[in-house]
Order: structure tokens, then sequence, then C-alpha cells
């Protein structure tokens, strides 16, 4: 009866109709599962984050009021893995997630974003509901889950219209300006260049307008017509990854520019391995200077193999 009674008070509380995520969940804590009531703690986290994640309407906090039919409802992951157990409620750890999109005449789907995020800390208490307060700093683990939904629901706009992912960014950068006094990490300039702050900031920067515009035309002019015309789609791809190279120049190595590779170095390969000679060596030529850490992926595609 009392799980009945939670179940419906979710339901109640994040209505089911038109919603834009379908997110697989899953929580591991390697040093805490054995324990039964942990066991318990991780399995009411588990349902409460996946309610709170697919059962939210995002794009009425965006003010777009979008409709999603269950079959276009943007494909996720996420992966929280607890490290530490601080006190009863509060948990430290990370939290993985990643996202993709259909192509076009096809059963292919192409990833948009995978990343692991080593700054998460949050307070849970078991069999409740979590609350977004979108202007203000209020829990921790809502925040964080938000911003990434906005993330996702933006890198999948991006990717079917020029910059249509705008107002979900806008709302991830709303999430990071409420948290700047936050005592959880992940959210601050000054924690380094690899956090929460720096993917929305650099996302909006005009600096990355090439990034987004690769967003759109690597996948809606490159991807989605390659059942039609595959030259056309792979000369949109190359144009696409090419216009990477003025963000390069003027901040090598970027954060966002190894999240977008993190995502697409497998997928480049695929795409490049079958062409012809001296296609890769333009190919290689350029993501090996855009992404030196996937050199041996790059090198595979050199050869002619995936």
């Amino acid at each position: 009866m009392k799980n009945l009674f939670i179940f419906l008070m979710l339901v109640f509380l994040y209505p089911v109709s038109g919603q834009e995520i379908n997110c697989a969940v899953d929580i591991i804590a390697p040093t805490l599962q054995s324990n039964p009531a942990n066991k318990e703690i991780l399995t009411s986290l588990k349902t409460s984050v996946y309610e709170f994640i697919n059962n939210t309407k995002w794009s009425d906090y965006a003010g777009t009021n979008d409709e999603f039919k269950q079959h276009e409802r943007v494909e996720a992951s996420i992966l929280i893995t607890i490290n530490e157990k601080v006190s009863s409620d509060e948990f430290n750890g990370k939290i993985q997630v990643s996202s993709s999109r259909p192509i076009y005449n096809s059963s292919y789907k192409s990833r948009l974003f995978n990343y692991n995020d080593p700054n998460f800390s949050f307070k849970y208490l078991r069999n409740t509901a979590i609350i977004f307060q979108p202007d203000r700093h209020f829990n921790n683990l809502a925040d964080v889950l938000a911003f990434y939904a906005f993330m996702i629901l933006g890198l999948d706009y991006d990717s079917f219209s020029f910059e249509g992912g705008t107002p979900y960014f806008n709302k991830a950068l709303q999430i990071v300006n409420n948290c700047q006094n936050a005592g959880e990490p992940g959210w601050k300039p000054s924690e380094g260049s690899k956090n929460r702050f720096h993917l929305i900031q650099n996302t909006l920067q005009p600096l990355y307008s090439p990034m987004r515009a690769c967003y759109y035309n690597y996948h809606r002019n490159g991807l989605d017509v390659a059942y039609d015309d595959k030259n056309k789609a792979i000369e949109q791809i190359s144009s696409s990854l090419n216009g990477l190279m003025a963000i390069h120049k003027a901040r090598p190595n970027s954060f966002n520019m190894q999240l977008f590779f993190t995502a697409k170095a497998d997928e480049v390969v695929k795409i490049y391995s079958p062409s012809d000679p001296s296609q890769r060596m333009k190919i290689y030529n350029l993501v090996s200077q855009l992404d030196p850490s996937n050199i041996m992926k790059y090198n595979r595609m050199k050869a002619g193999s995936k």
C-alpha cells in the first residue's frame, strides 16, 4: 500500500503527458549496496530519479511548450555511482549522462552527449519526491538532474534546427547562476575548467557558435541524408568538422571540444574508414589536431580499418 501511495504521489507531482525525455536510470554504490538498509535507499533513489527525469515536462520551464509523442522522446541514460555516504541522507559520487538521436531512414542512433561528471554531491531521503525550483538553489540533486535534462534537450534541438536548443541552454545557464553560492561542487568557475559552469558558458559563447552549427549540419544535413545521398552526407559532415578548427585555434583542447569527440570519435572512424585514402588523410589531419586524445582510433581510420 505504501508503494502504491508513493507511485500515485509521483504521478500527481509529475504529470505524464507530453514529456520530452526517455531516460534509463541506474544507480550503483559498490561500498554501500551490501547493507539492506542502504539497498532500500538506492532503490528508492532510482525510482525518484527516473520519475523526475521522465515525467517532468521540461519544455514548460523553457517556455517552448512543445508536445512530444512517445516515439519522439529523446533517448538518454543516467548512471549514478555513489562512492560515499556522508550521513543518513547525504552522498558523494559521480553522474554519467548520455543521449542520442535517431537518424532518418535508419535504425541507427547517433550519440550526442556523453559525460561522466565527477562533481556530484546531494542529499536524499528515502521515499521522497525530487523537487525542482527553477528560480533558486533548493535541492542539488534536482538542480544537477535538471541541468543535464536541459543540456540533453538543447543538444537534441540544435541537431535538428540551427541553434534550436537556445531556450533549453538558457535554462541550464539559469541553474548555474542560481548555484553560484551553493556548497556543493561543480557549479563555480573557480573549481577548474571542466565542470557544469564551463560546459554551459562555453556552449553559449559566440566563440563556440561553429560547434552549434556543427551539431546541426553534421546531423541534419549530414547523417540524416546519408540514405539518399551518401556523398552529400560525407561532404556536409566534413565541412561541419572543419568548422571546429576556429574554436581549436582560439581554445586548444577545450572542454566542450573534448566532450564533442567523446561522443563522436567512434562514429567519425566508422564514417570515414571506408572512404578513399585521400579523404581519410584529410579527416585524419583534422581530427588528430582537434582531438589528440583519440589518436589511436584515428590511426585505425587512416589505415582504413574500423
